[in-house]
């Protein structure tokens, strides 16, 4: 009994800290992608699909699963759902780099923060699930802090809409998908490898482009475009398998917040009155989000083991 328990403590201990060093390399990226700002952004979209289909690729005929991913990549009935995957990600991807790119890391940020509470609204819009009053006052505050930052920036925070709502309906579609994190992502690149490809080489003719300027040091940065995408989300893997949800969900956080303080501290990116109270709307919305799940997850766990109690 004691080694059992033993072995389940180091599990939760490998598994959390697999959790807390995925969520702080996703935080990361953003300062790997500031540094290959040079570069067309579009163009090194390209060569991370490109790169992480290698990877990923690798991984599959290594354990065995080329057959059966490229099969339900596709095959119906999966096919569609993978395919509007793999465009979702692309979206998301391209717009987060474009927007560290081009100095709009806080509304990176946003987009993040502001994700969870989207997934909450696709809930209720696609699935029909039911709202309790606290996640009716988080969608509320939401509401407020898209006009509040919107008044900031003088215009509608796309930018942030737009990864907010690719991430959202990108988890949304990876929900009805029954592989693995690694194993659906492989499935996506099927669909963006070739497309990738044909973006890459077409952005190679520009005058800025990664094969016209890069020195020996980004080009190295540009082929690890593949693994730095593949490590955390396996990382992430072994986590969600040791960890509960209720300890891994809050850690989703540290990634906005690792980006809001990167373009605000670190690029000096304008952050003025307005749009920290728009940010504490948000901020305030996902306390109480996270208040709400964790009661109902105790509730819950409660509920399960209460016919065991002596």
């Amino acid at each position: 009994m004691e080694e059992h328990a033993l072995n389940d403590r180091n599990e939760l201990r490998d598994g959390l800290a697999a959790g807390v060093l995925a969520y702080i390399l996703w935080g990361l990226l953003t300062i790997y992608w500031k540094t290959l700002q040079a570069f067309p952004p579009f163009e090194l979209i390209g060569w991370r699909i490109v790169s992480s289909f290698l990877i990923l690729g690798v991984l599959a005929v290594l354990n065995g699963r080329v057959r059966s991913i490229a099969r339900a990549a596709f095959s119906p009935p999966l096919a569609p759902r993978i395919a509007a995957a793999a465009l979702l990600v692309a979206v998301n991807w391209s717009s987060y780099v474009w927007a560290v790119s081009n100095d709009h890391v806080i509304e990176t940020a946003l987009g993040y923060f502001m994700a969870p509470l989207l997934t909450m609204w696709l809930g209720v819009a696609v699935l029909k699930e039911r709202l309790n009053s606290a996640q009716r006052t988080t969608i509320g505050l939401a509401g407020i802090a898209v006009i509040t930052l919107s008044a900031g920036y003088g215009r509608v925070p796309f930018l942030a809409l737009l990864i907010a709502a690719s991430w959202a309906l990108y988890g949304l579609f990876k929900r009805q998908v029954p592989m693995s994190s690694l194993e659906s992502l492989t499935a996506e690149m099927l669909w963006l490898v070739a497309p990738a490809i044909g973006l890459a080489v077409a952005q190679s003719s520009r005058a800025n482009s990664v094969t016209a300027m890069a020195d020996g040091l980004h080009l190295t940065l540009v082929v690890l475009a593949g693994p730095v995408t593949v490590v955390p989300l396996w990382m992430f893997g072994r986590a969600a398998k040791r960890v509960p949800l209720t300890v891994l969900g809050p850690l989703q956080y540290s990634v906005p917040t690792i980006n809001f303080l990167l373009g605000w501290l670190a690029y000096g990116e304008d952050l003025d009155t307005t749009k920290i109270i728009g940010f504490g709307f948000v901020w305030v919305a996902l306390v109480v989000l996270g208040v709400d799940t964790y009661r109902r997850g105790v509730r819950r766990s409660v509920s399960s083991t209460a016919p065991y109690r002596r």
